[in-house]
């Protein structure tokens, strides 16, 4: 797995104006295509109306799905110029969709990937992106006593708690650097004296 990648921060729409035709820029995160899919096919039915709506996505931390669609506009135009906006602002788990209103003028090959690959990065300046990392998720499990303290102290720490169980004992699932495994078993054995137990499980991706 990648150590971390960038991704829209939140979804929303950006528009712009080229020679009197409109282009809005909607962008999402999405988690895999389905979602990216799904969020193509809702700007779709939003914008039924207009002239073209193209888009491109970007799925995996590797980059390794990368689809884009012109909807109409001359080959290589809209669809790839948003694409490579997405891949040259390193994004990830993207999706974009730049809704056009023919505003009478025609732009021209050229025109159409300025504006096509323009709206995509501009939307991204004014939405924003955020990093992910990789994490380890591992689960920590305590006695009743000693739980709240802990989950308290992993609170004060920054660490990620992601979810508490309680049955006989806590279990306090978190998520931290693997690089910070070796000194955070060495913390928490200290700070249940020795009581607590640490289970290492897979991998997943936070907000850096």
């Amino acid at each position: 797995m990648q150590d971390q990648y960038r991704t829209v921060a939140h979804a929303g729409v950006h528009e712009t104006e080229v020679n009197r035709s409109r282009f809005l820029c909607a962008l999402a995160p999405a988690a895999g295509e389905r979602e990216a899919q799904d969020f193509i096919a809702a700007v779709r039915k939003e914008h039924a109306d207009a002239t073209h709506n193209c888009w491109a996505y970007v799925i995996g931390a590797d980059a390794s799905t990368q689809k884009a669609s012109d909807d109409g506009e001359p080959g290589g135009t809209a669809g790839v110029p948003m694409l490579q906006m997405l891949l040259r602002r390193d994004m990830r788990y993207a999706v974009a969709v730049v809704t056009r209103y023919y505003g009478g003028v025609k732009l021209g090959a050229g025109g159409l990937i300025r504006a096509y690959g323009g709206a995509v990065g501009e939307a991204l300046d004014t939405l924003g992106t955020i990093t992910r990392r990789r994490f380890r998720l591992a689960t920590v499990t305590v006695d009743h006593g000693r739980a709240g303290k802990v989950q308290n102290d992993l609170r004060a720490t920054g660490r990620e708690v992601r979810d508490v169980r309680y049955g006989e004992e806590v279990e306090i699932e978190i998520a931290l650097p693997d690089a910070d495994v070796p000194a955070f078993r060495a913390w928490l054995a200290d700070a249940t004296a020795g009581t607590a137990r640490f289970e290492p499980g897979g991998e997943a991706y936070g907000d850096a």
